[in-house]
């Protein structure tokens, strides 16, 4: 396979979620670079967060596996466990299966880049940890339900009614 040329590298925006959640990855773009190169069993992004921008809502994989590496700039990683500092050439581990919701922040002034890999799965489960909102893949078909199973409609209040 040649050097993949990244201005050809399609480009994502935003994300899937739905609204509010959609609105809060403004400033969250990423190059596709495994779509770029063919690959099929696993995805590598390269992600720019704009100051203040999340990476995504904080969540964790039943099935896939994400290795993360800061290339450019510093973020801070959000985990159960508080938050940890991430400059160029840090790298993280989220194995699947681990109920430990994460996300990256820039709280920076300056641009600052991640290369994410994570496995394809056919079926995913994703949590997210600090909302009522689950995402469910199946063979490239995404739907979103609450936790407790039901068909997302939209956020609920604090006494679980939809708002």
């Amino acid at each position: 396979m040649p050097k993949l040329d990244l201005e050809k590298a399609p480009r994502k925006t935003g994300s899937i979620y739905p609204e509010p959640y959609g609105a809060m990855m403004k400033g969250r773009s990423s190059l596709r670079l495994g779509a770029l190169g063919g690959l099929t069993q696993f995805g590598a992004n390269l992600v720019t967060l704009e100051p203040g921008a999340l990476s995504s809502l904080r969540h964790w994989h039943r099935a896939e596996d994400e290795f993360v590496m800061v290339t450019q700039g510093e973020c801070v990683l959000v985990e159960d466990a508080g938050e940890t500092l991430m400059r160029a050439g840090d790298c993280a581990a989220f194995p699947a299966g681990r109920a430990d919701g994460h996300h990256f922040i820039n709280r920076s002034t300056a641009e600052a880049r991640f290369l994410v890999v994570g496995s394809k799965a056919a079926s995913e489960t994703a949590t997210y940890s600090d909302v009522d909102l689950v995402l469910h893949v199946d063979h490239g078909t995404a739907r979103y339900t609450y936790k407790d199973g039901s068909d997302w409609t939209g956020p609920r209040t604090a006494k679980g009614e939809d708002a």
